[in-house]
């Protein structure tokens, strides 16, 4: 198995998960894949599950503050749900094959998060990443994302 049981960390102070596996993670500066993996592979598994009459949730998400990225978050399946143990187990396999566990998701946050930062951007800023991209700078007046754009804009702008 893939999955690795939940184990107590040097100089920590928080709730402790002995129960319960590790899947994903992100936290506060993660990449976009980071980020696509966590939010498919939660919905693959469900979400998070209710605690049952025992007080065990099957799948939570753990969320910690962490000095040098500000906050954690990460994946907890309990030891008890097979199911999402299995489910998870496999989309661990597959990441070791290829990095994404679904490319339109990862790829229309790449979107958002480009033309969120083009629209932020001025004129002027846009006018320079023009010419870095090749793309005529009359584009930039505009609060779209060029149309010209080969593909290197918005993966600079999604960075």
């Amino acid at each position: 198995m893939r999955l690795q049981k939940w184990t107590l960390p040097r100089d920590y102070f928080g709730a402790e998960w002995p129960d319960y596996y590790v899947f994903l993670g992100r936290h506060r500066d993660s990449d976009l894949v980071s980020e696509s993996n966590f939010h498919v592979g939660l919905a693959a598994l469900g979400g998070e599950t209710g605690e049952d009459d025992n007080g065990i949730s099957g799948v939570a998400v753990v969320r910690e503050n962490h000095w040098a990225v500000g906050w954690v978050e990460w994946i907890a399946i309990h030891e008890s749900n097979v199911d999402a143990l299995a489910k998870a187990d496999a989309m661990l396999a597959r990441i070791e094959d290829y990095p994404l566990l679904d490319e339109d998701d990862h790829s229309r946050r790449e979107w958002e998060r480009a033309s969120s930062y083009w629209e932020s951007c001025s004129v002027s800023e846009r006018v320079r990443l023009c010419q870095e991209h090749r793309i005529n700078v009359f584009a930039a007046r505009h609060e779209h994302i060029p149309q010209e754009d080969n593909g290197s804009l918005v993966q600079t702008l999604a960075e």
